[in-house]
């Protein structure tokens, strides 16, 4: 049998910390339609406190909470190679009957 540690309740504060932005391009206009929201999400943060946060300040249920790394791209600025920051994202699968409106804000 498998047990799992309960979870730590996050503050407020983390919560706005933890939700950046929301990502808006085409794909996740797309995935919208099958009640999904795309954030922008710190490197360290994680799949529980992704959900928590969600759930806190958007009062929503959370269904599923999938993430990925986006590494930084080398770029060249004024002929000097640099390199852009590394980013998370945290796809948000909301419940049925459950929907987030972006555009509102908080």
């Amino acid at each position: 049998m498998i047990k799992f540690a309960p979870q730590k309740k996050i503050s407020r504060e983390r919560m706005y910390d933890i939700v950046r932005a929301p990502v808006i391009t085409e794909k996740s206009t797309m995935v919208s339609e099958h009640s999904q929201v795309v954030f922008k999400v710190p490197l360290d943060a994680t799949k529980p406190e992704i959900k928590q946060a969600i759930e806190g300040l958007f009062e929503v249920k959370v269904a599923a909470v999938n993430t990925l790394r986006v590494k930084g791209k080398t770029k060249r600025f004024r002929g000097i190679p640099g390199r852009r920051s590394d980013t998370k994202k945290a796809v948000v699968t909301l419940a049925e009957g459950h929907q987030i409106d972006i555009t509102s804000g908080l």
